[in-house]
């Protein structure tokens, strides 16, 4: 424990993180890039310049990427599951890579989507549990990206199943959450009291102008949650490394 620990606090500065997230092209296509972002290397630049806590990124990044990754100093998060958008129906994202390939890519952490609500939950809550037992046991601190998706969710309270995401991530041994801020800075907090010990971070979400993206900032630190796991703010924006340092200075104020 006091080794996962120690990993765990690897991703913290002062108890805050900003994670730089780059899992969109398998979750949503080459439709979120243009010719310079769709380049990883343009994003391990960018992490690298605007001083990320972390790198996000599906497997076959972090292997084919792997030089630049670890010339870049920025530790790596490995996504363990995903799915693509051309499927109809409840979503279910399903395990493509393991805690031993983690390893081996020298990540610092993993991570893993659950969506709660989904008819497929049950499949995704029983892998979840095996992967979050092996990581633990090798010191891998453990990220649950927990969305509320399905039919069974229709016409419910976004912001009240906002808190029953961070809550689920606590009582299912996840040590951050990764969640879609819903409500407003209220609503938030009490999601965040309702993880308890466990750390929780917002979502960047689709692409925001720049007034909108730093009130949604301020109100998130506000609320109680360590940081952000942004992706398509930061690297579609005219300038990342400059709109990274407004955020920087709002998640560390």
């Amino acid at each position: 424990m006091r080794k996962l620990n120690h990993n765990l606090e690897k991703l913290l500065t002062k108890n805050k993180t900003l994670f730089l997230a780059y899992d969109q092209g398998l979750e949503h296509g080459p439709t979120d890039f243009n010719d310079k972002n769709v380049d990883p290397r343009s994003i391990i630049n960018i992490a690298k310049k605007g001083k990320f806590n972390a790198l996000i990124f599906h497997k076959g990044i972090a292997e084919k990427y792997r030089k630049e990754i670890k010339e870049s100093k920025i530790p790596l998060i490995l996504k363990l599951n995903g799915k693509t958008n051309l499927r109809e129906g409840d979503p279910i994202s399903m395990q493509l890579a393991t805690v031993e390939e983690a390893i081996k890519l020298n990540a610092i952490a993993v991570g893993y989507t659950v969506y709660i609500g989904s008819k497929h939950e049950p499949i995704m809550l029983r892998e979840f549990e095996r992967i979050q037992k092996e990581a633990h046991k090798n010191n891998l601190p453990v990220i649950l990206w927990i969305y509320p998706r399905g039919k069974s969710i229709k016409g419910r309270n976004k912001s009240k199943l906002m808190a029953y995401a961070c809550r689920v991530g606590l009582e299912i041994g996840a040590d951050i959450v990764k969640v879609k801020y819903e409500g407003t800075p209220r609503d938030l907090a009490w999601a965040v009291k309702s993880a308890g010990k466990t750390k929780v971070v917002i979502a960047g979400g689709t692409k925001k102008n720049e007034k909108e993206l730093l009130k949604q900032v301020s109100e998130i630190m506000k609320s109680g949650a360590i940081g952000l796991a942004i992706g398509r703010n930061i690297w579609q924006n005219k300038d990342p490394v400059k709109i990274t340092n407004k955020i920087r200075k709002m998640v560390w104020r």
